[in-house]
């Protein structure tokens, strides 16, 4: 058990490893190309990630709710429509 979570984990810091290394090359070509700054850029990739992140979060969370408390084993927020998703908020 002890092996898949660490190849779970090389697996995730590979990912990191390789979204960093994007990123900054992104941000390079965009610098030398003189379109952006890198903290300029940066700002820009960050805020979008974070967002990302919020949204996965948020997704996760109705998704697990929906599952316990209404007991729905096949709910999953980002499958519904905009309108179905609408009506939840009221």
């Amino acid at each position: 058990m002890a092996s898949k979570n660490i190849n779970f984990n090389m697996t995730k810091e590979q990912e990191r490893a390789e979204l960093h290394r994007a990123i900054w090359q992104a941000a390079n070509d965009l610098v030398h190309g003189g379109a952006a700054t890198h903290a300029g850029f940066m700002n820009y990739v960050l805020g979008t990630l974070f967002y990302r992140f919020i949204s996965e979060n948020l997704t996760s969370f109705i998704n697990e709710e929906e599952r316990r408390v209404f007991g729905q084993e096949q709910f999953d927020y980002a499958k519904l429509s905009d309108k179905e998703a609408e009506f939840g908020r009221h």
